[in-house]
């Protein structure tokens, strides 16, 4: 059985792509770097990240996008010898505009170089390519009407303005023909990441509707000509939970078609997992996978005879599940940084952190403040389970209260909570605690232990963190020196969410665990960090 979410922790908006016996799925990164995860499987039922494309400058740089900018809805296909990655650069989130740009790269392998970018349009965000069967390719993508609020008015969400479809032209590298706007989207509304497929003579379209809160769906139409007109499904939606509030997997919308070389299918979708009382999703929008049939009427549905995802389909046969480790230990040895591991926005990763001045540690070089939109020195890996337990070790000689360095649970700059080393003005070194519990737009911070606990003057220090569903406690101790101490109130975890803070639809990522460092001085104080333990709860 395929136990969902097959790729648990923010990982948004799976687009999947069979290769022979290979599955590959990508979804988006957001504000995260490198840009792009894609995960391979050959069963559907274990997978492993293996490339994350979007790593030079001339790619992807996220210098200044907001929270929840950066890649949006990224969509992985294969034709003619070659991997094909459509993305967006979305780089506006509040008022009217969104600033969407849209790109192509493409390599050979899924493991190796990928290719230059090339500009394709701004019209809006959600790319995918379709390649038909004669030969020719199509672009999709939502199309963006700046002179309305997105989440309001009438018609509902009027800046959501349909599915536009262009040819592009792989000779010239640009899109050609007439713009026609194919599908105007069902009366849930927010119609946005569309996919298009070919079967029987027809022309499949799928769309994300709803919003990615909880009335998301994935909605499907279709037509007998590419440019419609299209009709919608018989149950309007092909999947979806936006009616049953009791589902385990919450927030179900946004994926994409595949089928198996013997003739099954499936469909990919996003989800959440909800926790009580709040129903805040800590662990962000995952990714999940149902089983579908085609019927007599030419039309797809899940195979348990409804619309709502189940949390174990069936698989392919003859897979063995692989348990993951409960826990996950990182040395920063090698020279290389864990492909757990990823930063913030900036493609000059050297300017943030290094794994050689000192060999064995990570070393953070602090930058900006925790938070910033630029350039932070803030290293993290997905939260993947309700409850974990997060630890590490660091070297950091702060000479002013500018400087700052610690452990995180982190989601953007107004949700996050912190455990740190930093001086003050009468205890000297000492941990103490910053939190940001959502308060948008001010992002002010609080200091739940006041001005800490003093630490001797030098020495390596530890830090832990908690989390159990809604709650989160931190610990510390100095090293080889009595056991762990707890330091301030017990925190809200669940602010570090999809809804925490502004609520639903105010932001799309997910809850990270890292380490960090900054200096305000502008003295790039530096922090060196040994180890790094992440453990289910």
């Amino acid at each position: 059985m395929i136990r969902n979410p097959i790729l648990p922790g923010f990982n948004p908006d799976p687009s999947i792509c069979r290769v022979g016996d290979d599955y590959y799925i990508a979804t988006s990164t957001f504000e995260w770097y490198p840009g792009v995860q894609i995960h391979h499987s050959r069963d559907l039922v274990n997978w492993k990240l293996v490339r994350r494309p979007l790593e030079r400058a001339s790619q992807l740089d996220m210098r200044g996008n907001p929270d929840s900018c950066g890649i949006w809805a990224p969509c992985l296909s294969y034709a003619d010898g070659q991997f094909w990655l459509v993305y967006t650069d979305v780089k506006r989130f509040d008022g009217n505009f969104k600033d969407a740009h849209n790109y192509i790269v493409t390599s050979p392998t899924i493991e190796g170089e990928w290719s230059e970018p090339v500009y394709v349009n701004s019209s809006g965000f959600d790319p995918s390519l379709f390649h038909d069967e004669d030969g020719r390719k199509w672009f999709v993508n939502m199309q963006w009407n700046h002179r309305t609020e997105s989440y309001g008015g009438s018609p509902k969400s009027p800046a959501f303005d349909g599915i536009l479809l262009q040819e592009w032209d792989p000779q010239t590298k640009a899109l050609k023909g007439p713009i026609k706007n194919i599908f105007a989207g069902s009366p849930l509304g927010l119609v946005e990441g569309p996919h298009l497929f070919r079967k029987n003579g027809w022309y499949y379209l799928t769309t994300a509707e709803g919003g990615t809160g909880y009335d998301h769906a994935v909605t499907m139409a279709r037509s007998r000509n590419i440019d419609g007109p299209y009709e919608l499904h018989p149950n309007r939606h092909l999947i979806t939970s936006k009616d049953n509030p009791e589902a385990v997997l919450q927030r179900a919308g946004h994926g994409q078609y595949v089928e198996t070389p013997d003739g099954q299918v499936y469909h990919t979708h996003l989800c959440g997992r909800p926790l009580p009382p709040k129903r805040r999703c800590t662990l962000g929008r995952e990714t999940a996978l149902q089983k579908c049939v085609w019927r007599e009427d030419d039309w797809l549905y899940l195979e348990n005879g409804t619309v709502v995802p189940d949390v174990e389909v069936p698989g392919l046969g003859g897979a063995t599940r692989a348990e993951k480790p409960v826990r996950s230990e990182y040395s920063f040895d090698g020279g290389v940084l864990p492909a757990d591991f990823q930063w913030l926005r900036t493609p000059q990763p050297e300017r943030i952190f290094n794994l050689t001045d000192r060999p064995g540690h990570l070393r953070l070089i602090g930058r900006e403040s925790i938070g910033s939109w630029f350039e932070q020195a803030l290293v993290a890996r997905r939260q993947e389970h309700h409850s974990f337990r997060a630890e590490t070790v660091v070297e950091f000689n702060p000479d002013t209260y500018q400087q700052v360095a610690g452990l995180t649970h982190y989601y953007n700059r107004h949700k996050f909570h912190a455990v740190v080393v930093t001086l003050h003005e009468k205890l000297g070194r000492c941990v103490t605690i910053f939190s940001c519990d959502g308060d948008y737009p001010n992002g002010r911070m609080s200091f739940p232990a006041d001005a800490g606990v003093a630490i001797p003057a030098a020495g390596r220090v530890q830090l832990c963190m908690e989390i159990r569903d809604n709650d989160l406690q931190f610990f510390w101790q100095t090293e080889g020196k009595g056991a762990w101490q707890p330091i301030g109130p017990v925190l809200d975890a669940g602010v570090v969410s999809d809804e925490g803070g502004r609520g639903e639809h105010g932001s799309f990522t997910g809850a990270f665990a890292g380490i960090f460092a900054f200096d305000t001085s502008g003295r790039a104080k530096t922090a060196d960090f040994d180890w790094f333990n992440y453990e289910e709860l």
